[in-house]
């Protein structure tokens, strides 16, 4: 299992604003991009270590 432990999704779009990341679509996930990548936020309450480790 990953080191990491698992967060808010709350906090992981707070991290993610502030490296850049803009919100582009909201519903059961959260769409995020900063013009180059886009990921995909989980609203699961915390998001599971595996999630957050993947690539």
């Amino acid at each position: 299992m990953p080191k990491l432990s698992g967060i808010n999704h709350l906090q992981a779009v707070r991290a993610f604003k502030k490296a850049g990341f803009s919100i582009l679509r909201q519903g059961k996930h959260i769409s995020m991009s900063n013009g180059k990548n886009t990921i995909i936020i989980p609203r699961n309450n915390p998001i599971n270590p595996y999630t957050m480790a993947g690539k």
